[in-house]
């Protein structure tokens, strides 16, 4: 079965070494790309191509610290709708894309609906976002909110 967005390719052996390189450096040339993976220029360039046509590689990004861009208060809130009919879960994760504060969103199996993080300068801003966004969006029957004390581990935006 073939679901939205996949296709048959299946990366081998190099492209996932090309992969874990452009995933710790994605301004990495590609001579020196190349190099590191044991291929020439040329397939290389080739490898790359049908890994961004199959949609393997999405883009490229540059990672930003939020805690320097004064987006250090992240807070995980967990969502319950008053109705899980696709309809109903269309127009929240439609709304949801609108919300810039949204960092990312999650529908799980579990006893609540959705699990948003979302990053923004200070308690303040977040009582605000909750206020004029979270709570008034689609079918949003309640919501609890927990506050990260520490990132651990995080990426970046």
């Amino acid at each position: 079965m073939v679901f939205e967005g996949q296709n048959d390719f299946v990366p081998d052996s190099y492209d996932r070494k090309i992969l874990d390189e452009l995933s710790t450096n994605g301004r990495i040339n590609v001579t020196e790309l190349a190099r590191r993976v044991g291929l020439s220029k040329t397939p290389v360039q080739a490898r790359l191509k049908k890994l961004e046509d199959s949609g393997i590689i999405r883009g490229y990004r540059a990672l930003l610290d939020p805690v320097r861009l004064g987006l250090d208060h992240v807070a995980f809130v967990e969502v319950r709708l008053t109705d899980t009919r696709e309809k109903a879960l269309s127009a929240f994760n439609d709304a949801v894309l609108a919300v810039p504060e949204i960092e990312e969103c999650h529908m799980l199996a579990a006893n609540f609906d959705y699990l948003l993080k979302v990053r923004v300068r200070n308690m303040r801003d977040y009582r605000r976002v909750l206020a004029e966004n979270l709570s008034s969006l689609p079918y949003v029957a309640n919501t609890s909110t927990y506050v990260a004390m520490q990132a651990v581990k995080d990426e970046g935006i």
